[in-house]
């Protein structure tokens, strides 16, 4: 339980003048969004600071994986960004693959980019349904998890898991993909892409919705820069900038795609309807990818003859573009079947340490909002 009474020790910052109180939201709080706790200064329903303060969910997962093999260490992934773990689980095993030089067979290449972008549109219908609710709609979180099931049957199928997979494998992919799941993703993709249309018109534009989230939030493009904010967040301030294209990993240069960004349409560029937005427009252009991998998808091999995982002595540094941002893996090598260290770079810890800067002289309310359109996962930022 959460001692109330060691707020100001924890905040010492807040030099409260006689009208301003300190205000706990969280850290059981249905808008955080998990275990956050934001501490407050207000002013009335006036926010004067923002305070985030973590830690409730730590689990040491860095520390694990330098006392496991270089294979155990995969399940662990999955439980950074628990909405992603495909792309978490990609981000590692690249890491490793690149440093033992090995390379992995196509296919496995072309199904490791479908399952990845299928799960950058489960992540992103969560990141709207509940933004959505955050915002007091209903529907849009009932609309999101029907999309979503189609996606989890799909993994289901390929792997038998339904929220951390453990799918990839240092050197492929831990299963190959049938006829009939090929069938299915391509029966999901006729079947979802009508249905962001269906988005737009019941939230994406409500007149409610835009005036909660226009002008709401807004993260300059040199304030993002600065605070290292990166995905959705990044783009949502007019940076068009996306690893898949600027920094290309697997087979992505392969594939044509748009990189949304906001535009201020309803507002100015960088709030949270821009945020939001781009997830939207994404989900488009995932759908867009996926197409393209099934239409060229060759036949053979799905994982590497490769049995003892050990690489050489050395480091490296891998990034992806997880559905939440910049997702890295720095690893350093002794030559034995551990990794010696492990730090993992997790795009909701940076996003979030944005929050104060865009929260202050909003409404109590409106840091719902940003918080919401930021779109954090408490697995990985507290790790």
């Amino acid at each position: 339980m959460v001692d109330y009474r060691d707020t100001l020790e924890i905040a010492p910052e807040f030099d409260l003048a006689p009208d301003e109180m300190v205000l706990n939201m969280g850290p059981q709080h249905p808008s955080t969004h998990g275990v956050l706790r934001l501490i407050l200064k207000t002013d009335g329903e006036l926010v004067k600071a923002v305070k985030p303060v973590i830690g409730y969910l730590h689990r040491c997962a860095e520390k694990c994986g330098e006392s496991t093999t270089y294979p155990q260490f995969v399940p662990y992934t999955d439980r950074l960004d628990y909405l992603a773990s495909m792309n978490n689980n990609w981000g590692y095993c690249l890491a490793v693959e690149k440093l033992m030089n090995l390379k992995v067979p196509e296919r496995a290449e072309y199904i490791r980019i479908i399952m990845a972008e299928l799960n950058r549109i489960a992540s992103h219908l969560v990141a709207f349904g509940t933004f959505g609710l955050d915002m007091g709609a209903w529907t849009p979180v009932l609309y999101a998890f029907r999309e979503r099931e189609p996606i989890i049957d799909i993994f289901e199928r390929a792997c038998g898991a339904r929220l951390t997979y453990n799918y990839y494998t240092i050197g492929g992919v831990w299963k190959d993909l049938d006829t009939a799941a090929l069938k299915s993703i391509r029966d999901f993709c006729d079947y979802f892409e009508p249905k962001i249309d269906e988005y737009d018109n019941l939230l994406s534009f409500n007149e409610i919705f835009v005036k909660r989230t226009a002008n709401i939030g807004i993260l300059p493009p040199e304030l993002a820069l600065n605070y290292g904010v990166s995905g959705p967040c990044l783009r949502g301030s007019g940076i068009k900038y996306d690893i898949r294209k600027n920094d290309p990993y697997g087979i992505y240069d392969r594939f044509e795609f748009e990189i949304p960004i906001g535009t201020g349409e309803k507002g100015t560029v960088g709030d949270a309807w821009d945020r939001y937005m781009v997830r939207i427009r994404e989900m488009r252009e995932c759908v867009k990818i996926i197409r393209q991998a099934l239409a060229t998808i060759p036949d053979g091999e799905t994982q590497t003859t490769a049995r003892i995982i050990r690489p050489p002595k050395g480091e490296i540094y891998i990034r992806t573009e997880n559905p939440k941002g910049e997702l890295g893996y720095y690893i350093i090598s002794q030559g034995t079947d551990k990794p010696f260290r492990i730090k993992i770079r997790a795009p909701s810890f940076s996003n979030l340490s944005v929050l104060p800067e865009i929260s202050e002289n909003h409404l109590i309310a409106d840091v719902v909002a940003i918080l919401g359109s930021i779109d954090i996962v408490l697995g990985e930022v507290d790790r």
